[in-house]
Protein backbone atom coordinates (compact mmCIF):
# COMPACT_ATOMS: atom_id res chain seq x y z
CA UNK A 1 0.00 0.00 0.00
CA UNK A 2 1.31 3.46 -0.92
CA UNK A 3 1.93 6.12 1.63
CA UNK A 4 -0.80 8.72 1.65
CA UNK A 5 -0.30 12.32 2.54
CA UNK A 6 -3.17 14.12 4.21
CA UNK A 7 -3.32 17.83 3.67
CA UNK A 8 -5.68 19.84 5.80
CA UNK A 9 -6.47 23.47 5.35
CA UNK A 10 -8.13 25.57 7.95
CA UNK A 11 -10.65 27.94 6.45
CA UNK A 12 -10.93 31.50 7.70
CA UNK A 13 -14.57 32.50 8.10
CA UNK A 14 -15.61 36.13 7.77
CA UNK A 15 -18.13 37.41 10.34
CA UNK A 16 -20.72 37.86 7.56
CA UNK A 17 -20.39 34.19 6.57
CA UNK A 18 -20.74 33.06 10.18
CA UNK A 19 -23.80 35.26 10.64
CA UNK A 20 -25.39 33.88 7.46
CA UNK A 21 -24.84 30.29 8.56
CA UNK A 22 -26.20 30.97 12.05
CA UNK A 23 -29.23 32.70 10.51
CA UNK A 24 -29.75 29.61 8.39
CA UNK A 25 -29.61 27.43 11.52
CA UNK A 26 -32.27 29.61 13.16
CA UNK A 27 -34.42 29.53 10.01
CA UNK A 28 -34.32 25.74 10.09
CA UNK A 29 -35.56 25.67 13.68
CA UNK A 30 -32.14 25.27 15.26
CA UNK A 31 -31.26 22.04 13.43
CA UNK A 32 -27.50 22.39 13.42
CA UNK A 33 -26.83 18.94 11.95
CA UNK A 34 -28.87 19.72 8.82
CA UNK A 35 -26.96 22.94 8.10
CA UNK A 36 -23.61 21.34 8.92
CA UNK A 37 -24.25 18.53 6.43
CA UNK A 38 -25.53 20.95 3.78
CA UNK A 39 -22.33 23.02 3.92
CA UNK A 40 -19.84 20.28 4.77
CA UNK A 41 -19.06 21.66 8.21
CA UNK A 42 -18.55 20.16 11.61
CA UNK A 43 -21.58 20.50 13.89
CA UNK A 44 -19.31 21.54 16.73
CA UNK A 45 -18.10 24.51 14.70
CA UNK A 46 -21.67 25.83 14.37
CA UNK A 47 -22.39 25.14 18.05
CA UNK A 48 -19.23 27.04 19.04
CA UNK A 49 -20.14 30.00 16.84
CA UNK A 50 -23.67 30.06 18.21
CA UNK A 51 -22.56 29.97 21.85
CA UNK A 52 -19.94 32.67 21.22
CA UNK A 53 -22.59 34.85 19.53
CA UNK A 54 -25.00 34.40 22.46
CA UNK A 55 -22.25 35.20 24.99
CA UNK A 56 -21.30 38.36 23.10
CA UNK A 57 -24.96 39.42 22.86
CA UNK A 58 -25.54 38.96 26.61
CA UNK A 59 -22.33 40.81 27.51
CA UNK A 60 -23.41 43.87 25.53
CA UNK A 61 -26.70 44.33 27.43
CA UNK A 62 -26.67 47.44 29.60
CA UNK A 63 -27.23 47.16 33.32
CA UNK A 64 -30.73 48.06 34.56
CA UNK A 65 -31.27 51.70 35.46
CA UNK A 66 -32.62 52.62 38.89
CA UNK A 67 -34.72 55.78 39.09
CA UNK A 68 -34.75 57.91 42.22
CA UNK A 69 -37.67 60.30 42.73
CA UNK A 70 -36.49 63.92 42.63
CA UNK A 71 -39.77 65.79 42.67
CA UNK A 72 -43.20 66.35 41.16
CA UNK A 73 -44.12 68.80 38.43
CA UNK A 74 -47.08 70.82 39.62
CA UNK A 75 -48.99 72.16 36.62
CA UNK A 76 -52.20 73.10 38.44
CA UNK A 77 -51.43 76.82 38.80
CA UNK A 78 -53.31 78.88 36.23
CA UNK A 79 -51.29 81.37 34.24
CA UNK A 80 -48.04 80.40 35.95
CA UNK A 81 -45.30 78.08 34.79
CA UNK A 82 -45.19 74.62 36.29
CA UNK A 83 -43.07 74.28 39.41
CA UNK A 84 -40.78 71.50 40.45
CA UNK A 85 -41.34 70.60 44.08
CA UNK A 86 -38.89 68.57 46.12
CA UNK A 87 -39.41 64.98 47.21
CA UNK A 88 -41.60 64.37 50.24
CA UNK A 89 -39.46 61.44 51.36
CA UNK A 90 -35.86 61.61 52.56
CA UNK A 91 -33.33 60.43 50.02
CA UNK A 92 -33.11 56.64 50.07
CA UNK A 93 -30.11 54.89 51.50
CA UNK A 94 -28.15 52.41 49.41
CA UNK A 95 -30.08 49.45 50.87
CA UNK A 96 -33.42 51.12 50.14
CA UNK A 97 -32.34 51.81 46.57
CA UNK A 98 -31.38 48.18 46.00
CA UNK A 99 -34.78 47.06 47.33
CA UNK A 100 -36.58 49.45 44.97
CA UNK A 101 -34.71 48.65 41.76
CA UNK A 102 -37.34 46.17 40.63
CA UNK A 103 -40.32 48.14 41.94
CA UNK A 104 -42.39 50.87 40.30
CA UNK A 105 -44.25 53.37 42.50
CA UNK A 106 -47.02 55.43 40.90
CA UNK A 107 -48.59 58.17 43.00
CA UNK A 108 -51.78 59.61 41.54
CA UNK A 109 -52.97 63.20 42.12
CA UNK A 110 -55.74 61.99 44.47
CA UNK A 111 -53.15 60.46 46.80
CA UNK A 112 -53.63 56.84 45.71
CA UNK A 113 -50.31 55.02 45.42
CA UNK A 114 -49.85 52.00 43.16
CA UNK A 115 -46.73 49.89 43.71
CA UNK A 116 -45.93 47.11 41.23
CA UNK A 117 -43.05 44.86 40.33
CA UNK A 118 -41.02 45.91 37.28
CA UNK A 119 -42.23 42.79 35.45
CA UNK A 120 -45.91 43.76 35.77
CA UNK A 121 -48.21 42.94 32.88
CA UNK A 122 -48.71 46.24 31.02
CA UNK A 123 -52.30 45.50 30.04
CA UNK A 124 -53.28 44.64 33.61
CA UNK A 125 -51.62 47.79 34.97
CA UNK A 126 -53.36 49.87 32.31
CA UNK A 127 -56.75 48.44 33.35
CA UNK A 128 -56.06 49.19 37.02
CA UNK A 129 -55.04 52.77 36.26
CA UNK A 130 -58.16 53.29 34.11
CA UNK A 131 -60.38 52.06 36.96
CA UNK A 132 -58.61 54.34 39.43
CA UNK A 133 -58.93 57.28 37.05
CA UNK A 134 -62.70 56.61 36.76
CA UNK A 135 -63.07 56.43 40.55
CA UNK A 136 -61.70 59.97 41.03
Amino acid sequence: MADAEIITRRRKWRPEEKAALLAEVEAEGGRVSLIARRHGLSESLLYNWRSAWKAAASASRPEPVAFVPIGVIDGTREGRPALLTGPEHPSPTRGDREDRVSKIDIELPNGVRVRVNASVNEKALSRVLRVLKGAV
